[in-house]
């Protein structure tokens, strides 16, 4: 039924790829999977396989990713996608010779991927789990990890139905999970081949401390002047956020806007419901951004440099339902943070709550409360941001303990 389902799932994705940019790049994407891997993996090659679901999942794997490419430079890497939107960002990335999709896992689709791979070692990302192509890595003994996993009751391989997947994590000769909770979760399905390593984003994010992240259009936008910078927002996000904007940007407060989506159709979003000067990133040039208020990051990749520009940052997601996106990243900066209400799926942000280096609002109100306190005292933001500082060191070091186990 599993199997079926897939070739169903196929046929649906063709029949909307012509109605959606996104289906159709993965569609489209995939044709080529097969055709790439042949013209750059010869019979001899060493490879090494990476999967992840898209960009969060890369970014999570990325320290262990590194580890690896270092450990055994002469092993070809191949790093898969399911997701366009981790496809279209990293297909260059030099952790990897290859860059392709995986694809869709039917079982004829299994056996060729893994006939021309024939990956000696696997390392899957968080819970991107397909079982056709695990089992038949699994039949020819091939050797998988898991690392950063994180499961929870409601999953399905903890159902009555979940065999079928639950097959699939025997694949795993070892599992890294995030928490004591996941830990406990596996051994009621009697897989017992776990170590509790943490969250590898803990030290993909302190990582970001020993780049350079000077950004000279960022400095020269804040201008001594306070900053809060809003990372990945959506519209849910911007509906609370851009009315307080609009009440208290000025050369002395300024706002950094970076969304999710920077499709023309968001940014006009944003744009419109803005009565301050705001500068554009993709319209900077020949412009003194000094004198805007507001600077609207349409790009991306910036982000990640931009939070070490931060007095506060607000990290969207939480106030619908897309999920939160990264806190850990301003969190590294020393930065008092601020997110919505739906943060239930995000053991960092709840724990980080608690420590009272994360605060939770649920409208413009306590949007302002928060901000307004954190505005008008310097030692407040600074005692808060040591918090966030001091959790990420706490937090690192799983990749050590995935790179001590790995032996190729």
């Amino acid at each position: 039924m599993y199997s079926l389902g897939i070739h169903l799932l196929s046929l649906i994705l063709k029949i909307l790829a012509p109605f959606n940019l996104k289906i159709k790049k993965g569609v489209e994407g995939r044709r080529q999977t097969f055709k790439t891997l042949k013209e750059n993996i010869d019979s001899n090659d060493k490879t090494i396989w990476f999967h992840c679901a898209s960009l969060g999942e890369y970014e999570q794997g990325l320290p262990v990713f590194e580890s690896l490419r270092l450990k055994y430079p002469s092993h070809k890497i191949v790093l898969t996608f399911f997701s366009p939107s981790g496809y279209d960002i990293r297909k260059n990335t030099p952790i990897a010779d290859i860059v392709t999709y995986l694809p869709l896992d039917t079982k004829s689709n299994a056996k060729q991927f893994l006939d021309i791979v024939n990956p000696e070692f696997t390392v899957f990302v968080k819970y991107d789990i397909w079982p056709n192509v695990l089992n038949e890595l699994k039949r020819r003994q091939g050797r998988a990890i898991l690392i950063s996993a994180l499961f929870r009751k409601n999953h399905s391989y903890f159902k009555w139905y979940g065999n079928h997947l639950r097959k699939a994590l025997q694949a795993f000769e070892h599992i890294f999970v995030q928490n004591k909770d996941s830990k406990k979760l596996l051994q009621t399905i009697d897989i017992t081949n776990v170590t509790i390593s943490g969250d590898t984003r803990y030290d993909r994010v302190s990582n970001q401390l020993l780049q350079n992240n000077t950004l000279s259009f960022i400095s020269e936008f804040k201008n001594e002047s306070l900053c809060v910078v809003i990372g990945s927002s959506w519209p849910e996000d911007e509906a609370i956020l851009l009315p307080y904007i609009n009440k208290n940007a000025s050369k002395n407060l300024k706002f950094i806007i970076a969304p999710h989506n920077i499709n023309k159709v968001q940014i006009d979003n944003i744009t419109k419901k803005l009565n301050v000067a705001y500068v554009l990133f993709s319209e900077m040039e020949n412009k003194t951004i000094a004198d805007y208020p507001v600077f609207i990051i349409d790009t991306i990749g910036l982000l990640s440099k931009i939070y070490s520009y931060a007095d506060i940052s607000y990290v969207g997601g939480a106030m619908g339902t897309t999920g939160l996106h990264n806190i850990l990243e301003p969190a590294v900066f020393g930065v008092p943070i601020i997110i919505g209400t739906n943060y239930n799926k995000f053991p960092e942000a709840k724990k980080m709550i608690e420590i009272g280096g994360v605060f939770s609002i649920n409208d413009t109100i306590s949007l302002e409360n928060e901000l307004d306190n954190l505005i008008r005292s310097s030692e407040k933001r600074m005692q808060i941001g040591s918090i966030n500082e001091n959790f990420i060191k706490k937090n690192k070091g799983a990749v050590n303990q995935i790179m001590n186990y790995i032996r190729i």
